[in-house]
């Protein structure tokens, strides 16, 4: 049976250990966080749903590295803040550990492309948590795209500032657009292809110091993407919302008579074309519409995308992962791209 760690017990981490204890085929034998509270909980949290099978009691660590070597893990599911991404990777990729690495893989792009030189030379694989990609949504919304050709994308995430310790310093997160909208950022990459050059605005002065103690992040930007196919995109970004009636966040695709509008991971509305679904549900008419037709996400894909790497690592074939290292690289340097622009206020080609 496999043995599976976790790195980080915070609440990502629980997000991904909810779906995981659906599976009885692993081992989910260490759980390792600077906190000791947290790692001790997500351990305790397994060893009683083991009690009725005595199996090997999960262990919980402050030091990966002892853990490492205590356990001799097949897979590692990653979940630190941005700024932690490092020394864990190094090591992990050294023993030969498949990961699972959730976004952003790194604030440093270069670091980023050396751990997939690495990878490569070990013909070792990782997966990045963009879970959205394993969204049954995705299938009118490809279809979408690939019969009635796109012309301009209208796109936006706009939520209010995580109450996250590190959060509020963009030397540490990276800013919401780096650790956030990188989801919408990555769908359009799976949707619509390669980005080549981006254009980015920052909007500041509306969270005050009384908010957020040592804040210096941007409020909002505005991003104007073009695509290598010529489609150009309008990415509006914030964390400014006190209420969820400040900001309708979607991505609106338009072509020359229809239109699809992209909820993440939740749902895709559909006016004046016609969708095939690929035997999913049918679409529902949207209201005040008849032209519209809605399709809801019909599945865990949370669950599906932790799934997915967990049989790559038992099989050793991860050819159905959505998501690997060397493609999440590229959503990550389009992200770091948009930094660059607002810092220099000129137009950046993305550096894949």
């Amino acid at each position: 049976m496999k043995k599976f760690v976790f790195i980080g017990c915070g609440g990502i981490a629980n997000y991904h250990l909810n779906n995981i204890m659906q599976f009885n085929d692993i081992s989910l034998a260490g759980f390792c966080d600077l906190v000791p509270s947290r790692a001790e909980g997500m351990a305790a949290k397994v060893n009683a749903a083991k009690a009725p099978t005595k199996s090997t009691e999960a262990k919980a660590y402050t030091d990966f590295i002892k853990m490492y070597d205590e356990i001799e893990p097949d897979g590692a599911f990653i979940c630190i803040p941005p700024y932690r991404h490092g020394e864990i990777e190094l090591e992990s990729v050294e023993r030969g550990i498949a990961m699972f690495i959730e976004k952003p893989l790194a604030l440093d792009l270069c670091f980023a492309k050396d751990i997939e030189k690495r990878l490569t030379a070990k013909n070792l694989f990782a997966a990045c948590g963009f879970q959205c990609r394993y969204s049954s949504i995705n299938i009118p919304a490809k279809n979408y795209v690939n019969n009635y050709p796109v012309v301009a994308i209208e796109a936006s995430r706009v939520g209010g500032l995580p109450k996250i310790e590190w959060y509020n310093r963009k030397e540490l997160c990276g800013g919401q657009l780096v650790e956030q909208t990188i989801h919408q950022v990555d769908m359009l990459r799976y949707l619509i292809g390669e980005a080549d050059t981006v254009y980015s605005v920052p909007t500041r002065g509306f969270i005050t110091a009384s908010e957020a103690p040592n804040y210096n992040l941007d409020d909002a930007s505005t991003t104007i993407i073009t695509f290598k196919s010529g489609i150009t995109a309008t990415m509006i970004t914030g964390l400014y919302a006190l209420d969820g009636a400040s900001w309708d966040s979607k991505m609106t695709f338009g072509s020359r008579a229809s239109r699809m509008e992209y909820r993440l991971a939740s749902s895709v509305a559909v006016y004046g074309a016609k969708v095939d679904n690929s035997g999913g549900a049918p679409g529902v008419k949207t209201p005040g519409d008849k032209k519209g037709l809605l399709f809801n996400n019909e599945n865990n894909f949370g669950v599906d995308c932790d799934r997915t790497f967990i049989d790559a690592v038992i099989t050793g074939d991860p050819s159905a992962i959505r998501s690997p290292y060397s493609d999440a690289l590229k959503s990550v340097a389009l992200v770091l791209a948009c930094d660059e622009s607002m810092e220099t206020g000129q137009p950046v080609k993305v550096k894949y």
